[in-house]
This record gives structure tokens, sequence and C-alpha cells, in this order.
């Protein structure tokens, strides 16, 4: 059999679980209006899909990665062409006209991410990176770590946070971690309070996201304030959280913040940032010197140089000053949009996928979904990882799930998604069973070769499934992907092959 045989094709009679049948679509619709009336008044984010995200549509796609990337709208593309067709721009360390242009446009950029996140301008500075894990990155090599200083993180980090500890371990400090209990993949806050209350010294750091990327589950920003009174600066990894989350810098205040745009509004790809209060930009030291890092550089001392202040100091090189003004236009659009909208229809698009995902069953009445991370919406953002299961409880294989999927043009995600810690725990994998990895650091071992080594030594699954929502999902998206999933009702895992 064929993989549309056997998983039924998108006309077939018996495709999937009755509620997700293709005719039932108008009346689930009209029951998810009446259990989620807040969906209705966010009906200016489908005018907006169809005039800027038509292309979903037109191209019969289902995206469900906006944690791996935000979509830009046809009108950034536009906006960014006139501005760019309309003017002459070059290089801008020089006084000349189209430096100065260049100039003009970084600086507007500059300032409309401080007032996207309302970031006071006399207490926060914007250092423009390639990504989030360029600042995260810039952070641990220039952060004044040393004996007697700690690097407090949680297990529940993306692997751009987890780096750190190697910078951190390797000036002396102590890196300690804290773990997430199974099976909402939550920290317990007297836990972290009591570590927190552990400090040492004066260069401490504490690193939590606001949203974790692999469970959504949403970390208390009380914990910001907490940590800082107690002597730490705190680093709020925020990658996840702002493309759906309004980030108010007047009230909460971390010190470092990563970001990276494109997940915020999808173009450009190659911009990210590192908002930093001012007071602690001065306290990092950087490892090096570049072009443009400094005011002055003599090869005739060793030594001689002289760091340029604030973020010019930590933006190598040329930064992209024609990609710059692209973030303006795309924060604009996002402030057209409404923050508060995206939110509240990602909000209630969640809590009923959710529901769907956990009321899934077999004829027999064994569950066909596993969700890793809180099954309601409380505390949470649009992110699920979660096993489809067959009648038998065993988890389909995760890669074939996603080709199956792309053949129905349906993106979604598959993988650790770079944070080792909720996979670890989601899947009960131990610390002897990831030792059997690290033999030999000289043999590397892929990440494939490791679910390999530990699936045929312990007989657990260490792969995951992530469906992620986003600015431009709408009701049919999560209905789409139901009746994908409810096709595999009553077929073992064996049965289903590419």
């Amino acid at each position: 059999m064929t993989e549309h045989a056997q998983h039924g094709s998108a006309d077939s009679p018996d495709r999937g679980h009755s509620a997700f049948a293709a005719p039932d679509f108008e009346r689930s619709l009209l029951d998810f209006t009446e259990d989620y009336p807040s969906y209705l008044a966010t009906s200016q984010l489908d005018r907006v899909r169809d005039a800027d995200y038509g292309r979903l549509d037109r191209l019969g796609h289902v995206y469900l990665d906006y944690t791996g990337g935000g979509l830009y709208a046809e009108s950034q593309i536009r906006k960014h062409l006139e501005l760019l067709s309309d003017n002459v721009l070059g290089n801008p360390h020089s006084n000349n006209p189209t430096s100065l242009a260049s100039t003009h446009l970084v600086n507007e950029a500059r300032e409309a991410v401080l007032s996207f996140f309302r970031a006071s301008p006399d207490e926060y500075d914007v250092v423009f990176t390639a990504n989030a894990s360029g600042a995260l990155k810039l952070v641990g090599e220039s952060y004044p770590f040393e004996p007697g200083c700690r690097y407090l993180l949680t297990y529940d980090n993306h692997n751009s946070v987890n780096g750190i500890r190697e910078f951190a371990g390797a000036r002396g400090a102590r890196v300690t971690y804290l773990p997430v209990g199974d099976p909402e993949l939550r920290l317990d806050c007297a836990t972290v309070t009591a570590e927190l209350k552990q400090v040492s010294g004066g260069r401490n750091l504490f690193a939590f996201p606001a949203q974790s990327n692999f469970s959504g589950v949403q970390h208390p920003l009380e914990w910001v304030s907490e940590a800082q009174e107690l002597g730490w600066d705190v680093l709020l990894d925020c990658a996840a959280f702002v493309p759906t989350n309004r980030l108010d810098l007047s009230a909460v205040k971390p010190d470092f913040v990563p970001l990276s745009f494109y997940k915020m509004f999808g173009y450009p790809t190659g911009i990210g940032a590192l908002i930093v209060r001012r007071d602690k930009l001065a306290k990092l030291h950087r490892p090096w010197f570049a072009g443009g890092t400094i005011t002055l550089a003599s090869v005739q001392g060793e030594g001689w140089y002289h760091l340029a202040p604030g973020h010019v100091g930590f933006e190598d090189g040329t930064v992209d000053y024609l990609g710059l003004p692209a973030i303006r236009i795309g924060l604009e659009h996002l402030e057209s949009v409404g923050m508060d909208a995206i939110h509240e229809r990602v909000v209630a698009l969640t809590a009923w996928l959710l529901d769907a995902l956990t009321s899934l069953e077999h004829t027999g009445g064994a569950p066909m979904v596993r969700v890793f991370g809180p099954t309601t919406s409380e505390s949470r953002g649009g992110i699920i990882a979660f096993y489809l299961l067959d009648p038998n409880g065993i988890p389909y294989d995760v890669h074939l799930m996603e080709h199956l999927a792309g053949l129905e043009r349906i993106s979604l995600r598959t993988g650790c998604f770079c944070n080792p810690g909720d996979g670890e725990v989601a899947h009960n994998i131990t610390r002897d069973d990831m030792a059997e990895c690290f033999v030999d650091k000289a043999k590397p071992v892929t990440f494939s070769e490791c679910h390999e080594i530990i699936r045929d030594t312990t007989g657990k699954m260490p792969n995951t499934m992530r469906v992620s929502l986003g600015l431009a999902s709408n009701f049919a998206d999560v209905y789409r992907f139901m009746a994908f999933a409810a096709g595999f009702r009553d077929i073992p895992a064996s049965q289903i092959t590419r």
C-alpha cells in the first residue's frame, strides 16, 4: 500500500474521526466561536490574512511552525522594496550623504525597537546581532564570570542559552541547572527562590525563557525582579515569547533580552537584537575588538585600542544597513495588526487544539495523543509538543508523521527543538541514558545517532512533534491539522510506512 492508502487521502470517506470530517467544518467553527467568543473580536486578523498572507490559502498551506520562523506580510516586502528603490544608501561608517542616510535609517530601527518594547532609551540600549543566538553569545563571551560567581539556568532553555555555561565554566564560575517537573514541564517556584537566595559575590547571572520553545510553558516574569533584588543579573530569553505576547520593558526590566526578528514578523531573516540595560552593557568585557567596535587602535602596541561605548562596541563590522530598515517596517506591521489581537487569537486556537488533541481516541478508548507540557491554556503560549499514539500506545515515528503531514502541505516540526532539558524530562531520558552518547568525545554522535542509541538500549523514543501558532493562524488551520491527526485512528504504527 502507499502511504495515502494506509493513511487515507483527503477525499477518502473513511478519512479521520467523524468530528473532523470535512462536512462538519462549519458546525465546528460555530461551536468554536461560541466556546471562545474572544476569537470573534480578532476578526481584523482574517482581513490581514487575506491581504498579506493570501498565499497560504492560494497554495493550500497549513503553517504550524511559527516558533521555527514567522511569516512575512506581503506589505512588508513592498514597503522595504520602495524604501530601497527611493534611496541611495552607503556604508554608515562615514559622513558622506549616502552614509548619513544609512545612519539615519539604522537609528530609526534602533528607536523603533525601544519604542515597540516600551523601553526607555535612558535605561536600555539595542545591540543588533545576526539572531538571538548571536545576542546570547555576546553575553556569554563578555559577561565577567570568575571563580566564586554563579551561572544559574533552567533545564527549560534553548541550546544557545545552555552554551553560555561553557564560558562560565571556563572562567571558574559555578554552573547550576534548575530542573523542570513532569508532566507539565514547569519549574517549582519554591526551588527557584531557594536557589536564587544562594548568591555569592557580585557577578551572578540567572537565565530563563519567558516562554518555552518546547512546551509553550510561560514562566513567571516576577522572577526577574525577585532575582535582581537578591543581587542577580537576569537574562530573559524572549525569542519564543515576543511573537505572540506583549513584552513591556517599562514594567518588567530584565538586564539582557535576546530575540530574533524573523520569529516575530518573518523578514528579514538575518537580524536579531540584544536589548540590554545600559549599566549592564557597561559591565560586559569583550574578549576581542573588530572593525566598527573601536574608537582607536594601533598595531604598534599590545593592547592599544579603545572600545567604543554603548552598542557601537558590540556590533562587529558593518551592520546590515540595508536590512535594518525592514525592522521598523515589521514592527509597525505588528503594531497595526495589534499584539493584543494576535495574543487573543493564539490563546483561543491553542485552547481548542489542546482540548481536541487530548479528547482524540481510538475506537477502543485508547488515547491518540500524548501532550508534553500543560494540557490547559493556563500560563502557556501557542506551542504544543506531543506524540501521536497508535491503538497500543506506541508512538508513530515522528519523522514519518512530518513526511505525511508535508504531503498534505501541513508544516510542523519534529526533534527536540534545541531544548534538550525539556526533551530529556519529557521522554524520561536519564543521565545514564545520555552518557551513552558521550562515551568518546573524539567521535561526535549526531542527534539521530543518539536517538538510535537510546532507543536500542532503553526502548525509549526520544523525539517529539511540535505545532506552534502565530499571527496568521486561523481556525481552518487547526481544523485541518486535527483532520490529519484523526486520520490515524485505529491504525497500528507498524502499518504506517512511506
